[in-house]
């Protein structure tokens, strides 16, 4: 493998940034809050793997992907006045803050849903403390929302699932035209809490996160390094059902243990 130009005191070999990524899970599948609280912790501590603005408190994006939290938005619900059934998804929706963007986003999601004969069984207002930005991310703020649906009478969770995804990518069709308006999750059995800011400020902005009723049992957390994009809130990791790590070495990591994977390997034979 031919060796890359060194410039000067740089040389390509030193470049080492990356995203930084985590999964937390009890296997025995029991929520807690705790569990929660770990991985927004550990999230804190991989705030050096991330892009920070000048303001700095401005992030590269960071967030996490909870398997949904039952109980909680069950109760959710209920304060909303929605008497929700055994199966039903949360959606969790980015609007512009103009509202005629906004409503616009709306009825067409709405159209959408219908459409695959999906019922909207209420909204909530998702409660944030915005104070807590940085001067870069409160400019692009989206208005964020959660969307309670369930499924048409007869249809089993798989089938509920791919309708929903359906509903989705076609509410995203019709309003191509709005960079604000992204759906970051909407499914039976997972739920994001992402956005444009620092790690340790997550929890402060999203309340939900520090309601001891909110349990999980499962979690991946994400701290986004960008290398060729710039920052937006629907950028934010982790993305609907996985988080992405990729490093600037990721090619030259990879061959290099395919290389000792090998039988020939002298780091193999060595170990015989």
């Amino acid at each position: 493998m031919s060796q890359a130009p060194t410039q000067g005191l740089y040389h390509p070999s030193f470049e080492k940034e990356n995203c930084g990524f985590g999964l937390i899970a009890h296997m025995d599948d029991q929520a807690s809050h705790g569990l929660v609280s770990t991985a927004i912790g550990a999230l804190a501590r991989m705030t050096h793997r991330g892009g920070i603005s000048a303001d700095g408190k401005s992030g590269d994006g960071c967030g996490l992907l909870l398997k949904k939290p039952d109980a909680f938005f069950r109760k959710a619900a209920t304060d909303q006045g929605v008497d929700l059934p055994e199966t039903y998804a949360v959606g969790v929706v980015f609007f512009s803050r103009d509202e005629t963007k906004r409503e616009r986003a709306r009825e067409a999601l709405i159209g959408a849903i219908a459409e695959q004969g999906l019922n909207l069984a209420g909204w909530r207002t998702v409660p944030v403390d915005p104070s807590v930005l940085g001067e870069m991310s409160a400019a692009q703020r989206p208005e964020i929302e959660h969307l309670f649906v369930t499924p048409a009478e007869g249809m089993d969770e798989h089938q509920f699932n791919a309708a929903l995804f359906v509903a989705r990518r076609d509410a995203e069709n019709l309003i191509q035209d709005d960079p604000d308006f992204y759906i970051p999750s909407l499914a039976s059995q997972v739920i994001s809490y992402k956005g444009l800011l620092m790690p340790e400020d997550l929890p402060r902005f999203y309340h939900d996160l520090n309601d001891p009723a909110l349990e999980s049992s499962q979690c991946v957390f994400h701290q986004r390094f960008s290398t060729n994009t710039f920052p937006e809130w629907k950028l934010a990791q982790p993305f609907r059902y996985l988080a992405h790590n990729g490093e600037i070495n990721t090619i030259r990591g990879n061959r290099n243990w395919d290389w000792l994977a090998r039988p020939s390997s002298p780091r193999r034979l060595s170990r015989t």
